[in-house]
């Protein structure tokens, strides 16, 4: 394809960082779902297993599938929530505390190398236009009728 498309572009960047996380993840014998998950668990409150999903874009299965496996590994707990009996907390155990920490220090490393190529200014407008793009997404913008202007 000699003109890319800007979705082609989005799409093959995000498929290239999935790629080089989950290879250092697989380093450690995880994941990027996993480190993802570690990542959008409360450090020390936990966090109700209700709000997992919408936080990490994932859907229910995936979400449900990830936590089997966080809990197999012994990276997470699950708590009744004592606010309300009907739902529960996810905590990080110690080990998940130690793996979250790695995880963190994972995309530090990535971000602090991306900022140390590419130009402030640069990153700016490309921050700038990702926000840009998914409020017209969000803002169901793209799609809504035949004269898109």
């Amino acid at each position: 394809m000699k003109d890319k498309t800007l979705d082609y572009i989005l799409r093959a960047t995000w498929q290239s960082v999935a790629r080089m996380y989950n290879e250092e993840a697989a380093k450690y014998g995880a994941s990027m779902a996993i480190g993802f998950a570690l990542l959008s668990i409360d450090k020390e409150g936990g966090t109700p297993s209700t709000t997992l999903g919408p936080k990490m874009g994932m859907e229910a299965t995936s979400l449900t599938r990830t936590l089997k496996s966080l809990e197999e590994k012994g990276l997470i707990i699950r708590k009744k929530n004592p606010h309300d009996g009907r739902g529960v907390l996810i905590y990080l155990t110690e080990f998940g505390k130690e793996k979250r920490e790695l995880s963190k220090n994972t995309v530090l490393k990535f971000n602090e190398t991306v900022k140390r190529h590419i130009e402030k200014e640069k990153l700016d407008h490309f921050v700038e236009v990702a926000e840009t793009i998914n409020e017209m997404i969000a803002g169901k913008n793209i799609f809504f009728n035949s004269d898109n202007n």
